[in-house]
C-alpha cells in the first residue's frame, strides 16, 4: 500500500494545532474574569467598606465591631487573627487599635503591635482606683444581665428535691423585705446566701412535645439565719412577694460577659423559638428567646442561628378557594368566572327528561391547590446561655417581627 506522509505529518502534529484559536478580547476577558475572582478571594468575608484601621471605643461590643468589617459578624473567627505572645489574646479592650493585615494574601484582622489597650484610671475624693479598662463584650451586657443567672431551667426532679417555702411567723400568707421565711430541710449549708425561686412554665419542644424543663423564675434573695428543719431565712431583696411553694437554692452571682467569639451554628442543626423572656408577641432586636436546642444538641455559648419565616403548606387562593359558582349568573366577563371558587373543568347536561333535548352547561370542581411558603431570614440571634435541653439567646437584629414558632438554622449567607 502506498505511503501516506501527509496523513503521517498531520497525525504528528501538536493537539493544540487543532483547538480554535482564541481572539484578543476573549483573552483579555478571561483575565479581567480571573483578576476578579482573585480579587474577591483576596477580600474575602470583609465589607468592601471595611476600615484599614479602627480604634476600639468604650461602649462598643464585639458584635458591633464585626459589624464594621463583616457582612456577617458571625464569621469574625474566620479572620480574626490573635497576637500572640500577648495575655488574653482573643480578647479586646478599649484603645486598642485593630488593623486589617493583607500581607497573607487573606485578609486577617490583628491588634496593632503595641496596641494593648488604654490603660486609664479615675481617682475620686476618697483615692478609689477604678480599672476602666475592661474587655469589652461580645453583646450588649444591658440587654441579657437580667438573665445571666435568672430565670433558670430546671428539670421535675431538681424542683422535687430542693427546699421550699412553708410558711411565715404571725400566720402570714406572703413574705417581704425584712421578713423571715421557714424552709424545710436546710441542714447544712456552705453559704449564707440563698435565692428565692418559683416553679413556672413547663417548655416543650413543638415538634415532638418532650418535656425540656421548667422555668425556674426569681422572687427574691434570702440571708440564712439558722440551720434546721425548718430552717429561717430573712428576705433581703424581693422582686415579688415570696409565697408557700416557692423553692429556694444557693445564691449564684452572675457570671461576667466574656469576649467570646461568634461561631455559626453547625451544619444540620435546626430547633425552633419556644418562648420570648420578657413577654412581647412580636420580637425585635436584643430581645431575648428561647430555644429548644441545648448542650445536648452542641449548642454552646456564641452559637449564632439565622431565624427563618416561611416553610408551611398553604392553601393555593386561586384553584384551591372555590365555592358556590353560579354559573348561570356570571359570563366570562366576569373576573369570578376565573378566578372564582370553583374549577371549570368541562360540560355537563341538564337532565329534566331523558328523551328531551338536555342543553349543556359548565362542569364546576372544587380544586385542591396547595403551595409551600418559600423561607425567608427574620433575623439572627445568638446564645448566651446554654442548658441541657433549652438555651436562652439575644436576637442581634431583626428583618421584620419574629414570632414564637419560627425556626432557627445556620445562617446562610445572603
Amino acid at each position: 500500500m502506498p505511503s501516506q506522509p501527509n496523513a503521517h505529518r498531520a497525525s504528528a502534529l501538536p493537539a493544540r494545532s487543532f483547538q480554535p484559536r482564541r481572539s484578543a478580547s476573549a483573552r483579555a476577558l478571561a483575565c479581567l474574569l480571573l483578576l476578579a475572582a482573585t480579587a474577591a478571594m483576596a477580600q474575602g468575608p470583609l465589607r468592601t467598606d471595611a476600615p484599614d484601621r479602627y480604634v476600639v471605643q468604650p461602649g462598643d461590643t464585639l458584635w458591633g465591631i464585626a459589624e464594621r468589617f463583616l457582612s456577617e459578624p458571625w464569621r469574625w473567627r474566620q479572620i480574626w487573627q490573635a497576637n500572640p505572645g500577648i495575655a488574653n489574646p482573643s480578647r479586646i479592650y478599649p484603645g486598642d487599635v485593630l488593623v486589617v493585615d493583607r500581607s497573607s494574601g487573606s485578609p486577617r484582622i490583628r491588634k496593632a503591635h503595641g496596641g494593648g489597650g488604654l490603660r486609664t484610671v479615675k481617682l475620686s475624693p476618697r483615692v478609689r482606683v477604678e480599672e476602666l479598662d475592661r474587655e469589652i463584650p461580645t453583646i450588649p451586657v444591658n440587654a441579657v444581665a437580667p438573665f445571666l443567672s435568672r430565670p433558670l431551667i430546671t428539670t421535675a426532679e431538681e424542683i422535687d428535691n430542693a427546699p421550699y417555702v412553708v410558711g411565715f411567723p404571725e400566720e402570714k400568707i406572703i413574705a417581704g423585705l425584712g421578713d423571715t421565711l421557714f424552709v424545710r430541710s436546710i441542714t447544712s449549708a456552705r453559704t449564707e446566701r440563698w435565692d428565692v425561686l418559683r416553679p413556672g412554665r413547663a417548655y416543650r419542644d413543638p415538634d415532638t412535645n418532650e418535656l425540656l424543663g421548667y422555668v425556674a423564675n426569681s422572687v427574691a434573695s434570702a440571708q440564712l439565719e439558722r440551720r434546721g428543719d425548718p430552717a429561717t431565712l430573712v428576705v433581703t431583696r424581693s422582686h415579688k412577694e415570696v409565697e408557700v411553694g416557692d423553692r429556694v437554692r444557693p445564691a449564684q452571682d452572675e457570671e461576667p460577659i466574656r469576649s467570646f467569639l461568634p461561631r455559626p451554628a453547625t451544619a444540620g442543626m435546626r430547633g425552633r423559638i419556644i418562648a420570648v423572656l420578657n413577654g412581647v408577641s412580636q420580637i425585635g432586636q436584643f430581645d431575648v428567646v428561647a430555644l429548644n436546642r441545648g448542650r445536648r444538641e452542641g449548642v454552646e455559648v456564641g452559637t449564632v442561628f439565622a431565624a427563618y419565616q416561611g416553610g408551611e403548606l398553604r392553601r393555593d387562593r386561586v384553584q384551591a378557594r372555590r365555592s358556590g359558582w353560579n354559573w348561570r349568573s356570571e359570563t366570562p366577563a366576569d373576573t369570578s368566572f376565573w378566578l372564582g371558587d370553583w374549577e371549570l373543568d368541562g360540560w355537563n347536561r341538564d337532565r329534566p327528561d331523558p328523551n328531551a333535548p338536555l342543553p349543556l352547561h359548565r362542569r364546576a370542581s372544587r380544586a385542591d391547590g396547595q403551595f409551600i411558603v418559600p423561607d425567608s431570614r427574620t433575623g439572627v440571634v445568638m446564645v448566651f446561655r446554654a442548658f441541657e435541653k433549652v438555651s436562652f439567646a439575644l436576637v442581634m437584629f431583626a428583618n421584620q417581627a419574629i414570632h414564637v414558632g419560627e425556626v432557627v438554622a445556620p445562617p446562610r449567607s445572603l
